[in-house]
């Protein structure tokens, strides 16, 4: 018993003792920063953030308005919240070996692995980007275009089946999987394949907003082993595309995958396949984040509904309406375009692009960046800095007359910026011009009002609260 007892305080003094040193250690990598005084022991803030997310980086970034950043401590990790443009740009045009890392989530590596996309540097990954525009060249997204438009449409007689109202954001999610399978891998999965696809992808999306658990029967492993799993699928799927483009110099590319393999028949499948799945997460659940939030936008701006069924109706004819739209009436969709601008500014869908600092880095006169760091920049933020009115939605910013896209560039962060900033953005902006003409060619719809509906969720993206809930109806 004695000898029990002498174990238990000398645990006891060990815990304690680590408990102090992570203490201290917390405060000195904050320094003179605004941010909690005390931490929790080894969670830190984790249960709020994961408790009420939104509340939770609302709250960083009022900590952070008087100089631009501040600091905290999240499940054994210093953490720190940059709320300036100018500090988020700092980071994000840094992304090398001795300075910051994109991670695309705070426990990244172990979701996606060591060699994905978003964790190159240099001359490796500027190759790797030349070759991934060729896959969003003019003639590629004309290519897409025709798939997008079918499903979109296929989407929208059935949504007008469904009892109303409807929550929209499950819907669009399920449509933006089955967008994204067709554009990238095309006619090379099965159904089978897709239905398996959709249930890890789900798994995946779920572990995205758990505890970094990696234990069996925990929300993160489910994740980790289904991205495994959706590689795999996908790997196939690039290798049935290399046997079709490669058995004749005439083949045509119907998907992405085509015109990836037959620009570069010496692909490495699984490589290949890695990459797809960077595309996959980066457009997936951002595609659901801005299809919603045009739509609600849409219905509490009647004025600005007006004028894009105005240009849809003139530019197009029955195009919008018949899903027949062509590239370049798409190209004349002007003002829809400003629209669809200004809904990613509003409301840009990854709030934040986190990076880990690989060395320690003087992010301003009178801080130094530990090195271990996650910094959180905020899109989100910068997004409400600069322009004029930035919490109006007005899309006249994005006009020839006002060009406060080009005048005030530095501040719309919704695709990133510096070396890894979106490859697709043309394609993320097509694909919600071309649901907007649609939509608002196709049906009549109006808002599900409730308290809160159009409060930030995050998703992992932001949607609305209510999942943006609508009663849709034919337009005559």
């Amino acid at each position: 018993m004695a000898v029990l007892a002498a174990v238990f305080a000398a645990l006891t003094a060990l815990l304690l003792l680590h408990v102090l040193i992570e203490q201290l250690t917390y405060l000195r990598k904050k320094g003179p920063l605004p941010g909690p005084a005390m931490v929790l022991p080894f969670l830190g803030t984790a249960i709020p953030m994961v408790r009420s997310p939104t509340t939770y980086w609302r709250d960083l970034a009022i900590s952070a308005s008087p100089n631009g950043l501040s600091a905290n401590y999240l499940v054994g990790r210093f953490i720190l919240f940059i709320r300036s443009t100018d500090l988020s740009h700092k980071i994000l045009t840094n992304v090398r070996p001795d300075a910051f890392q994109v991670i695309g989530h705070p426990f990244g590596k172990k979701l996606f692995g060591d060699h994905n996309l978003i964790y190159m540097f240099g001359d490796p990954h500027k190759s790797l980007r030349r070759r991934i525009s060729l896959n969003f060249s003019p003639s590629a997204l004309s290519t897409y275009q025709s798939l997008q438009l079918s499903i979109i449409r296929r989407h929208l007689d059935m949504w007008l089946r469904l009892p109303q109202p409807l929550s929209l954001r499950l819907l669009c999610r399920d449509m933006n999987l089955e967008t994204s399978q067709s554009v990238f891998v095309g006619p090379y999965l099965t159904t089978q394949s897709r239905k398996t696809f959709a249930k890890d992808y789900n798994l995946f999306n779920q572990g995205l907003m758990s505890l970094p658990v990696d234990l069996p029967g925990f929300a993160f492993r489910k994740a980790r082993l289904a991205v495994g799993r959706l590689v795999d699928t996908l790997s196939v799927c690039v290798s049935d595309s290399k046997r079709k483009m490669g058995s004749s110099s005439d083949a045509e590319p119907t998907c992405l995958v085509d015109f990836w393999t037959k620009s570069d028949p010496d692909a490495d499948p699984k490589e290949v396949a890695g990459h797809l799945f960077d595309f996959l997460f980066a457009a997936q659940d951002a595609s659901t984040s801005s299809l919603l939030w045009a739509v609600a936008l849409l219905e509490s701006h009647p004025e600005v509904l007006r004028r894009v069924r105005e240009e849809v109706d003139r530019v197009c004819g029955g195009g919008g309406r018949d899903g027949c739209l062509t590239a370049e009436e798409t190209r004349g969709l002007k003002y829809t375009e400003a629209v669809a601008r200004e809904v990613l500014r509003y409301r840009p869908p990854a709030t934040m692009v986190p990076h880990v600092a690989l060395e320690e880095f003087e992010l301003t006169e009178g801080y130094r960046v530990p090195k271990g760091t996650i910094v959180f920049p905020s899109l989100f933020e910068s997004s409400f800095q600069g322009f004029t009115e930035p919490d109006r939605f007005d899309p006249g910013r994005f006009g020839e007359g006002r060009q406060e896209d080009r005048v005030y560039r530095t501040h719309f962060l919704t695709f990133g910026a510096g070396p890894h900033q979106c490859a697709g953005q043309r394609y993320a902006v097509n694909h919600l011009v071309l649901f907007i003409a649609t939509f608002v060619s196709t049906v009549d719809f109006k808002r599900h009002w409730t308290d809160g509906c159009d409060e930030i969720m995050y998703n992992p993206t932001i949607v609305p609260r209510d999942g943006c809930t609508v009663y849709l109806s034919p337009r005559v």
